[in-house]
């Protein structure tokens, strides 16, 4: 992969965290019934996941650019 390519793709990954985390914190605070808590709890475990996602390319980033 090129640099362009994987700078467009850490973009994107690091956006995807961002929405992830406004629609977890939004469920979280708007509280209710149990189903909105376990949706909650399933958008911060998919936070997690993006965000190990983009820990990832961002160090593969670094790696390219740093040669």
């Amino acid at each position: 992969m090129s640099q362009n390519t994987l700078s467009f793709i850490a973009i994107l990954v690091i956006l995807a965290v961002l929405i992830v985390l406004i629609r977890g914190l939004k469920s979280f605070f708007k509280g209710g019934a149990i189903e909105e808590k376990r949706k909650s709890n399933q958008l911060m475990q998919l936070r997690v996941f993006l965000q190990f996602c983009a820990i990832i390319i961002l160090m593969a980033l670094a790696f390219i650019y740093g040669k």
